[in-house]
This record gives C-alpha cells, structure tokens and sequence, in this order.
C-alpha cells in the first residue's frame, strides 16, 4: 500500500485519501475492475481524460470562492503534480490535467492544508453548488446567499442519501432575480427572496441541458430558508429511489419528472417527511464571516493609456452595494490561466483587496472590496499579468469546454474556434466589446458542458459526412436561447449544421442581420420575432459538404487532418457491478451503518441500512437476469421473484421491511432495528445464493 504523510487534522478526510491509496493500489494489482475503481475515483475529484495514462483533477470550490491561501496552495500543486495551468469551469470548479493517478492521493493531501477539496467533485453525488458570484455584495440582492450555499454544501458532503445516485445531482443559488445562478436549468435552484420580512427561495426542480435540454419546473413559490435543506434532503431521497440506474442517457432528474410529473413528485417527496430527522434546519447567516477590505494606503500611479483605462472601466467594473468599492471582472480566455499569474494575483488582492476572489459560471474571475481609489493602481498591476483585456462578460467574452483538447467525449475542438471567433467579434464588430445582451457558447459535444443550448448564439461540435464518406469537423449552429430572469430561461433551436472552418462566416451572417434588423431589440427577442426558418435559409448553403477543401478536414486549432475521436464518458460514474462484489458492498454499508449509530448520526445509519438492502436485493435479480434500473423496480421484482414465490422467506414482504425507512422517524430505536434487519436480510439472502450455487 502506498505511504505517504497527509497531516491532515480532520480523520474522515484522512480517511478517505488513506482509502483512495489503498484502492489505486488494488486496481493496479487487477484486484478491482476498472468500472468498480472508476466510480469510487471519480467520487473523489480523479477524472479520466483524453490521453492514455493521465487524469484530470477536479477541485471542488463552493460557490466559486476562493481565498488567497487557497489560490497559492492550489497553484503549488498544479507545478508540482501537472503543468502549471489551472482551468476554470462553468461551475465555478478549477481542473487541473496532466495528473498521474498514482500520485492523487498525495496531491489531495497537499490541497486539504488549506481547506480544499476533491470530494465528489465528480461522480453520482452532488456536485459542487453554485451561487451568483456577485452573491454578498450586489446592490440588487434581498440578501447575500453565500451563507445559506455554504451550509447546504456542507450538509450534504458525505451525506449516505446522496453517495450512490443513479446521475450527478447540480445545485445553484441565485442573489437576485435576475437569475444568474442560472437556476432553470439545474437539478434544484434556489432564488433569494424575502416574503413578510422573512428570508426563503423561489425553488425549481429539474432543470437540465445535455441533448435534450428541459427546463426546470417551480417546486415553490417560496420556501422559508429553514426549510431549504429539508426539502432538498426529501427530493434527494426521491431520485435516489425512483431515478434511473442502468441507462445513462435517462438517469438526470430531468427525466424521472418528466415521467411521472412533478404532481405525483410532490407527493413522493410528502412520503419522505417521516424519515427526515431535521424538520428545520435554520441557518445561522450571522455567524457567516464574509471576507473583509484591508485598509491600505493608496500607491501613487501614473496610467500609461488612459483610452484603454477608461474603456476597461466601462466594461469590467462590477459596482457594490458596499459604499466607496467596486469589484473588477477578469476577461479569462476559455477560463485557462497559469500559476506564476494565479500567485501574483493572490498577493495583490490579499495586500489591496479583501484576500479573495471569486470564479464564475462564464469561466472569469472577479475581485470584490476594491477601493475605487485604487482602480489606476490594480489596473495597472493587472495589466502586467495580462489580465485587463476589456468586455468582461460582454458579446466578445466566449465561453468554452475544453472539447477534443482533452476530454473524452469531445468530438470537435471548442477552443480553436472559440479564439477565432472572439477575433472576429474584436476586430470587426468592435462595438460589441461592451454588449453584454449577446451571450455566445461552445461545447464539444452534445452534453453541453459549455452551456452551448441556453445561449443566444450557441455551437455544438459535431461532423459531417461528404458524399464520398470522408468525414470533417462540423458545428451545429443553435440561436434564440437565454436567460430570462425569475427562474425563466429559453433554449436555443438546432437551425443549421455547417463544416468547423465555416463557424466564423455563420456568425458573421448572423451579427450582420442582427445589426441591420434588430431595431434595438435584444438578440433573445430579435430571434423570436424572426423565427427559425428565417436563419435557416440565410445559413443554409454553408451546410453544403459537396465543395469542402482540404483546409475543411483540419480543426480549429489543429494541424493534422482531422479524425473521429470518443472515449468513454465518466460523468455519470456508470458501475458494472458483480454479484459478490455487490454482497461485499453491502457488507461495508453494515458496518458503515454501525459506525453512524455508534456515533448517534441515526438518519445517517439507517439510510446505509436502506442501501444495503437495496444492494443485496439487486445482486439476487442481477443473478437471475432481471432488470435493476431503479430502486422502486428493485424492491417490488424482488417481492415478485423471490419472496411471493417463497424461495425466501423474510417473514414478511420486501416492500413492507425497506419502506418502514418513510414510515418511522429516525429515532435510535428504529435505527437499531433497522440495521438488525438488513444484517439478517444479506445472511438469508447470501445463503438462499449459495446454496442456489452449489
């Protein structure tokens, strides 16, 4: 087993890095298959990418906050570990690539000196939860969300309700209606409101992008902020049962409501009431230390450009509700940026500002508690580092998933076409340096990392196929899609599929027709009065692949001629589980059950009592080749084929033994008897299978 020294002062954590070592060194000995050791991996942050031999790390960053400590700790693992370039997602995560597995489990030890993390950044958990990055200081917020997207986060980390989902479960907080949490199309957003003085949310359920974008439905009008983590709890506990387990493509919880619909969702949720310890659970927000100005004394300095300084205020300066200070957004092209930057800029927000900043779901960076006085000074200091290119968040600001650089799933490159066409916008369509109402987005594949679907103008990469079979890079061209406030979004239509080289012509049609038609309307509203048939037909001869030159073979980005690419997607975390290895799992979530009660977490023990039945049931049905898609169809096929047919006898019905978890409160009682029952059940069962065996 590997050895290596965490000093890391929390156990659990200790724990799981020491289990992590211990798990890379079984898959190395062929001890577990490479689906088993992939779930567990990924539930830690370990990602594979595009190249044979390497990960990508996921850093999991609530909220998109991150102190100055944080930053240097995290730029010293990336030269220590990777190649010292730090990539910002459109969760607010950083990713780090190039990683050797073998050494993760020391690289997560270094970052957990400082309080950062891996855990399920990744996997069928929830992933990291998002909030507006203005959150604590926008002069539009009922109140800062920062506090309450901190206490959720932490609430569910290690919760046994949400470690082995069907699907990936992703959680937005929003400051104010404006929406910018983005909270339509996640699996839960919570939108800030105040009703009779008191603090709560707006709340929408399953909302989602990928292939088949839905937009997300109101679950509450208003919800008191006590209740937040209750109703997520109740909602996780839904999709845990009821989601889908064995096709991937169906396994979001965009799904399971559209299936049953969000009435008979409800109810479900009302079911859950019984087996949820904590009622309320109010967040104590005062306690909350947000980060605070330093008082410093302002450096003379003397502006070289003053036209560039001025045009850079106009487009980069975020203002605050606090008096006398303003935040400065950072232009970072396709979110990538690198450490020798990251610790220069760590030092002048903890000496000038308030030791913090804060990534965005745009892929950029902003600094808050700026001093307007010293605006010439962090200009300038900025510029040094690169970093005072002006149309932060405006028309000309792209956002990118990293596509064919290195994830698995891309099948053409978002990057290469990205920097071409925010050239094309900066030199010819200058004006749009301060637009902000144009919003344009690229993913590499069809699920949308890049957020392509919801934008006003959006590009999915794909290929097209000439009339002699050859295959080149393409773009799916997407228009009318934004955000609309309150909860309200709309997605893009599919108009047109054009060869990658011919992405930059297509937005040049389309600016054109936009400034000469729009009559001052927003793009979102220009877009519907037109219509989709209105674009098709003036993009629809750059579809035509009967005239594509060698130049249409080669990929933004790229030399050599381009070839079809795709691994094997890990977000979903898909596990192809054996019949002993799921008898040994449930074993573990005995004992880890046991553990819970010995430590009075009683809700905490009898879900992983609830699991273990759950697991011990779909070995049986996995053995007699049934269907395990979800947790219900388990438990009623296994009444169905073992327990009315007698060949186990459990003295009652399955249903009735595992669906006491919503009949009674999680008392130690209960608890006790609970796990006692799921100890007896894997025994009945595991002798039921060996005998079968023999």
């Amino acid at each position: 087993m590997q050895s290596f020294r965490t000093e890391i002062e929390d156990p659990i954590v200790e724990k799981d890095i020491i289990e992590l070592a211990h798990k890379i060194e079984q898959f190395n000995n062929l001890e577990i298959d490479e689906e088993k050791f992939r779930s567990l991996r990924l539930a830690r942050g370990v990602y594979g990418q595009r190249q044979q031999g390497v990960q990508m790390i996921r850093i999991k960053l609530p909220y998109g906050k991150v102190m100055s400590n944080q930053l240097r700790r995290i730029s010293e693992v990336s030269d220590e570990y990777s190649r010292g370039r730090l990539h910002i997602t459109t969760r607010q995560d950083i990713q780090i690539h190039h990683v050797d597995l073998n050494r993760t489990p020391e690289l997560w030890a270094a970052l957990e000196r400082d309080d950062v993390t891996l855990r399920e950044a990744c996997g069928n958990v929830v992933r990291n939860v998002t909030a507006s990055e203005t959150a604590g200081i926008d002069v539009n917020e009922p109140f800062d969300v920062s506090p309450y997207a901190d206490a959720l986060y932490k609430f569910f980390l290690r919760n046994p309700i949400c470690q082995e989902m069907g699907r990936k479960f992703k959680v937005s907080f929003s400051a104010t209606d404006e929406d910018t949490g983005l909270s339509y199309l996640n699996d839960l957003g919570y939108i800030a409101k105040i009703e009779n003085g008191v603090r709560g949310f707006k709340v929408l359920v399953a909302g989602g992008l990928g292939s088949q974008p839905r937009h997300a439905e109101v679950l509450y009008d208003f919800l008191p902020s006590d209740k937040m983590i209750p109703a997520m709890e109740s909602v996780l506990r839904v999709f845990d049962r009821y989601g889908e387990r064995k096709s991937r493509a169906k396994a979001r919880m965009k799904f399971l409501l559209k299936d049953i619909g969000l009435a008979a969702f409800k109810e479900l949720i009302t079911k859950e009431q019984k087996a949820i310890e904590f009622k309320s659970v109010p967040v104590d927000y005062q306690s909350y230390v947000p980060s605070k100005p330093v008082s410093v004394t302002i450096p003379e300095t003397a502006v070289q450009d003053e036209v560039a300084f001025n045009l850079w205020k106009t487009t980069n300066l975020i203002p605050q509700k606090q008096k006398g200070f303003v935040a400065i957004g950072i232009k970072v092209l396709l979110g990538d940026f690198y450490t020798d930057k990251a610790r220069l800029l760590a030092n002048l927000v903890d000496v000038y500002a308030a030791g913090e900043i804060r990534l965005t779901l745009r892929q950029n960076i902003i600094i808050p508690f700026v001093k307007e006085a010293l605006l010439p000074f962090f200009y300038t200091e900025l510029e040094k580092l690169g970093f005072v290119e002006a149309g932060y968040n405006k028309a000309v600001d792209i956002t990118a998933c990293p596509g064919t650089d290195t994830c698995n799933l891309g099948i053409a490159s978002s990057t290469g076409i990205a920097k071409e066409l925010e050239r094309v916008i900066t030199t010819e369509y200058p004006q749009y340096l301060k637009n902000e109402d144009l919003v344009i987005k690229i993913s590499g594949c069809m699920n949308a990392c890049g957020q392509h679907n919801m934008a006003n103008i959006g590009f999915q990469g794909m290929t097209v196929r000439t009339p002699e079979k050859l295959v080149a890079p393409a773009l799916q061209v997407l228009l009318g899609g934004g955000n609309l406030g309150n909860g309200n979004g709309a997605f893009a239509d599919k108009v047109v599929k054009v060869p990658s080289r011919r992405g930059p012509e297509a937005l040049r049609r389309i600016l054109n027709d936009f400034e000469a038609n729009a009559n001052g309307q927003a793009f979102i509203e220009y877009y519907k009065e037109k219509g989709e048939k209105y674009f098709y037909h003036f993009l629809n001869d750059l579809q035509d692949v009967s005239n594509l030159t060698q130049e249409d073979f080669i990929d933004w980005g790229e030399e050599e001629k381009y070839l079809k690419q795709i691994g094997i997607g890990e977000c979903a975390g898909v596990v192809i589980d054996l019949i002993a290895t799921l008898f040994l799992e449930s074993e573990e979530k005995i004992e880890n059950a046991n553990e819970a009660f010995k430590n009075h977490v009683y809700s905490g023990a009898i879900y992983y009592a609830y699991q273990s039945l759950v697991n011990t049931a779909k070995a049986m049905l996995l053995a007699d080749k049934k269907k395990t898609n979800t947790h219900s169809s388990i438990i009623s096929q296994f009444d169905e084929v073992f327990v009315t047919s007698k060949k186990i006898d459990i003295g009652i019905s399955f249903s009735e033994l595992i669906y006491q978890i919503n009949k009674y409160a999680p008392s130690k009682e209960f608890a006790e008897i609970y796990i006692k029952n799921s100890t007896k059940f894997l025994q009945k069962v595991r002798a039921y299978r060996t005998a079968e065996t023999n």
